[in-house]
């Protein structure tokens, strides 16, 4: 199981060989899609680290 993971960690990035259409869009939705998981995990973190609701904040203009 390491193998196979350090090979796929190793081909990311990499150059890719594609000889359709049909492959060239296979391989442009699979970017898309991580780029939309990396998306849905990071925007929690950054909101609940980043864009915290202060409820005091109403009362200190008072």
């Amino acid at each position: 199981m390491g193998n196979s993971v350090t090979e796929c960690l190793n081909c990311v990035g990499g150059i890719v060989k594609i000889g359709t259409l049909v492959e060239y869009y296979d391989y442009i939705k699979a970017v898309e899609y991580l780029i939309c998981v990396g998306f849905l995990i990071s925007f929690p973190i950054f909101y609940k680290k980043i864009i915290k609701y202060d409820g005091d904040a109403d009362k200190r203009h008072e």
